[in-house]
């Protein structure tokens, strides 16, 4: 991890954050998810950097060692999607592959279709790609469904703000980590869904969790609460919404994702592939939401493999 180096780019106003390994000719830019950071992804860039590839993970703003911006409560995709078109054009990058976790596989989604010139290939993992369209989850799911919960101004500050920064993204990290979708009972809050005896996961270390909390009490948590979840229902003026890049999803089998309504079935029927065509899907048997971290050599393989597929697209 030492030979990560980090620099920072001015960015539409903001100062952000950028991790960068290797020297290759080929890019691969990784974007993070919640609870995440640029650190998410260490596995996968050194990885990348030892196969000959430049591997490059910003911080998205509001995030990490990453700027904020200065009414976070107005941040929207929108913005990550031009924040990745600048750090590109201000590295005199021409074409990347996009890899991208959980909610970061819309800015990637987002960005190949609008510079679908700039784009080699998509991977995503944790979440497929959906065409933008306000979210429906009050008609599927209860009140107590995290989502929810987190996008009800002032509940999640409160929640979280009953604890220090390492401690809500442990909690996070566990919840998330399990099979089942995080929903609360109607006197409960999200971080009370965990017990403070539950160890992390065995792939995810007491030093991991340290430096995201170090990270996360820098930035808090109020620009990660408004983008993604207080954003979904942002609209894009999409004219066609069908993907047109090669793209690989990579889904754990125990994934939680998995459990919202009609997400597996929309996976594993193909209706996904009317809107990405050219897309592979690999389930990850005992795969979390966080495979990149629990299984990273796998997950490393099947990143490098399909890039070596693509590498001239």
């Amino acid at each position: 991890m030492d030979q990560i180096q980090h620099r920072y780019i001015d960015v539409r106003g903001l100062k952000l954050h950028v991790a960068e390994i290797g020297t290759g000719p080929s890019v691969i830019l990784f974007l993070h998810g919640f609870p995440e950071i640029w650190y998410s992804w260490r596995y996968q860039m050194v990885a990348a950097a030892n196969d000959g590839f430049r591997a490059i993970a910003p911080d998205f703003r509001g995030y990490g060692l990453s700027e904020g911006p200065r009414q976070p409560e107005k941040a929207c995709f929108g913005d990550l999607v031009d924040d990745t078109l600048a750090i590109l054009d201000s590295l005199a990058i021409s074409k990347v592959f996009l890899v991208a976790k959980d909610f970061g596989a819309r800015p990637a989604y987002l960005f190949a279709l609008f510079h679908r010139e700039r784009v080699s290939g998509v991977i995503t993992m944790g979440v497929p790609y959906v065409p933008p369209s306000p979210p429906t989850y009050d008609k599927y799911l209860p009140e107590g469904f995290y989502i929810l919960r987190w996008q009800e101004p002032g509940r999640a500050e409160a929640d979280f703000g009953r604890h220090d920064a390492k401690t809500v993204v442990r909690n996070i990290y566990i919840l998330f980590s399990r099979s089942e979708i995080p929903i609360t009972k109607e006197n409960q809050d999200i971080m009370d869904l965990v017990d403070p005896s539950v160890p992390l996961p065995h792939w995810f270390t007491e030093e991991d969790l340290a430096i995201y909390g170090a990270l996360y009490e820098k930035s808090g948590f109020k620009t990660a609460l408004q983008v993604p979840y207080r954003s979904f229902d942002e609209s894009f003026n999409i004219t066609d919404p069908v993907v047109k890049v090669p793209a690989l999803l990579i889904m754990g089998c125990e994934d939680y994702v998995l459990k919202f309504p009609g997400r597996e079935e929309y996976i594993k029927s193909g209706k996904v592939k009317e809107f990405v065509p050219d897309l592979e899907v690999i389930f990850l048997p005992k795969g979390t939401h966080f495979v990149q971290e629990q299984f990273p050599d796998k997950v490393n393989e099947l990143i490098l493999t399909f890039i070596k597929n693509h590498i001239s697209s």
